[in-house]
């Protein structure tokens, strides 16, 4: 048994999991790879070629390290929990009217559960992913904080996993760059690692085409939703629509419509089969509701009011805003201009590089 412990590792097949296992390998953990199966490709109805997480050479991939290392590694198929969970959440809040973000959904309700199963029963001691974040422990409280490659970090997707999971969480990518995670690649001789081109579609939708994937993934929905209208902020017609579940707050291309100045999606009326226009000035907000809260540096902070830095999607660089909590829910009120709040995506507020929890946007207003 290995002095530092017993560590169960998410490997995806591509260069940041497999290096996590490889560095927890040379530090002394005794280490377990695993790899999730979440989707299966020939059911997408895509067309494109099986790539990604879920794809075979990715299976494979993660297991040539294993063998390379000479540590056990085990694939872990979570197709029907994965699907009954992050796919009907996903069809469903396009049909709600509102943008989802499976990715969020599936790392902090289905990966790391899954995980942390599979460790009791192996015997694990930890888990560990390689997301580029750092993980602290302090008056009790396990939180995630942003990793020292800030143009990688994921902290952004990791606010909602649970206190229990992080407590046994290592993350051994924290203090590395992505360019140092290819130097060590290379100089380990994983090359085909480093050849590999990284995937930024959500794994269930390997065309990005998101759209066909509702079509296909709900039957006679275009004849359902069909003809529909375009208004502007007061109601006027502008035009007619494909159907409100296929456009998004913010939304600029494949309108289909030409005024000489651009528009954008301002809003959704899902009652009305609606889909609302405006200029980029009519997407900006200033407040919204977020609920579903998850806290992690706090156990909560109701009745108090917070200054914090919150971001809206994962590539927002963050709005100051102070944020108040009312139960499950907050209210954040922003100190500047904030474009294309869209309900159904996720906010995590931070407190320096500290992430203080997070929550499913409900609505941006302004006040």
């Amino acid at each position: 048994m290995s002095k530092k412990g017993k560590v169960l590792v998410a490997m995806s097949g591509g260069i940041d999991s497999s290096l996590a296992a490889v560095l927890l390998h040379e530090e002394g953990y005794e280490v377990i790879g695993m790899t999730m199966k979440t989707w299966d490709y020939a059911s997408s109805g895509s067309s494109k070629k099986e790539t990604g997480c879920c794809s075979l050479d990715s299976i494979n991939d993660a297991r040539n390290v294993a063998v390379n290392l000479g540590f056990p590694h085990y694939i872990l198929d979570i197709r029907s929990e994965f699907g009954d969970y992050v796919i009907d959440h996903f069809t469903n809040e396009y049909l709600d009217g509102r943008t989802p973000n499976p990715c969020v959904l599936c790392n902090t309700h289905i990966k790391w559960d899954a995980l942390l199963r599979r460790a009791d029963m192996l015997g694990c001691d930890f888990i560990a992913t390689g997301h580029y974040a750092n993980l602290k422990h302090e008056n009790n409280r396990y939180f995630v904080s942003k990793g020292l490659d800030k143009g990688k970090d994921q902290s952004y997707a990791l606010w909602g996993v649970s206190q229990e999971s992080l407590s046994r969480t290592v993350l051994p990518l924290s203090n590395l760059t992505k360019k140092e995670i290819y130097e060590m690649a290379a100089q380990k001789g994983f090359v085909d690692l480093v050849n590999k081109s990284e995937s930024y579609e959500i794994c269930f939708v390997p065309d990005n085409d998101y759209r066909g994937f509702l079509k296909r993934r709900v039957p006679g929905l275009t004849e359902q939703v069909a003809g529909g209208e375009f208004v502007d902020e007061s109601g006027t017609v502008l035009g007619i629509h494909e159907g409100y579940p296929f456009y998004t707050i913010g939304q600029r291309k494949g309108l289909g419509l030409a005024f000489g100045y651009p528009v954008f999606v301002t809003g959704i009326d899902k009652e009305n089969n609606r889909v609302i226009l405006g200029k980029d000035t009519d997407l900006m907000k200033n407040a919204m509701t977020v609920n579903q809260l998850r806290l992690m540096k706090y156990e909560n902070f109701e009745g108090k009011t917070l200054e914090t830095v919150t971001k809206v999607r994962y590539k927002d660089e963050g709005t100051p805003a102070q944020i108040t909590q009312i139960g499950n829910e907050v209210h954040v009120k922003f100190h500047e201009w904030v474009s294309a709040i869209a309900p159904g995506q996720a906010a995590v507020f931070y407190e320096g590089d500290d992430v203080v929890g997070g929550g499913w946007i409900q609505n941006g207003y302004r006040i």
